[in-house]
């Protein structure tokens, strides 16, 4: 074996496809892109996982429970995890440097499992109830708040409504009344106007009514 003889492993190594490069590579009309169509043109693109139009595989496929994305963010620790490390205080830097949570961890929050027997003040760490006791009773302490029970909403009062019969009464009543003083003021428009009338046609008739004198062919 030399050196001007060394050679990579058959299939190890492929020669890079030139596409468009002429009639006589294999790939040159078309480029590997067939005839016409939206995936032979520039530019024509569809979303990711598109079948044409018929059901896509990602929505045919049964999908069950939900995975949280921030799932990985808060880490579980246990007091025996805390009894192993050996720092008095204790806060997420020093949880991974231990390697008791991953480094990727945001958080962390210390549950009830295991025991606890040496004092330790925790820092910028979450503690569930039972941790609590557990780390106090051990004469450690801890500056998570102590999470408050919510307020509850006081019901608004609604104020009486009257029974339906007695608004719709009051409602026929008020009909009634206006529907009276609407027909009184148009008998009483209508009186006037009609007197008025008889009033100016008798003046009418007095007027062009000529008298015994002026009649042709009278006594003078």
């Amino acid at each position: 074996m030399e050196l001007n003889t060394l050679k990579p492993a058959p299939g190890s190594k492929h020669v890079r496809k030139r596409v468009a490069r002429g009639i006589g590579s294999g790939t040159g009309k078309t480029g590997g892109r067939g005839h016409k169509g939206q995936r032979a043109r520039s530019g024509g693109f569809h979303k990711v996982g598109f079948e044409g139009g018929q059901m896509p595989l990602q929505r045919r496929l049964p999908k069950r429970g939900f995975n949280s994305p921030t799932r990985e963010d808060t880490a579980e620790v246990l007091l025996s995890d805390l009894e192993g490390v050996k720092a008095e205080t204790i806060d997420l830097a020093v949880l991974k440097e231990a390697g008791v949570v991953p480094g990727s961890a945001k958080r962390a929050k210390v549950i009830v499992s295991g025991k606890l027997t040496r004092k330790v003040t925790l820092t910028g760490v979450a503690v569930s109830k039972g941790a609590r006791a557990a780390i106090e009773a051990a004469g450690g302490s801890t500056d998570a708040p102590i999470p408050q029970p919510k307020p509850k909403r006081e019901a608004k009062a609604v104020p009486a409504s009257q029974p339906q019969a007695e608004v719709q009464s009051g409602k026929g009543e008020a009909k009634h009344e206006k529907r009276a003083g609407d027909a009184k003021a148009t008998s009483e428009s209508r009186g006037e106007r009609g007197s008025k009338d008889k009033g100016e046609g008798k003046n009418k008739r007095e007027v062009a009514r000529p008298g015994p004198e002026g009649k042709k062919g009278g006594k003078a």
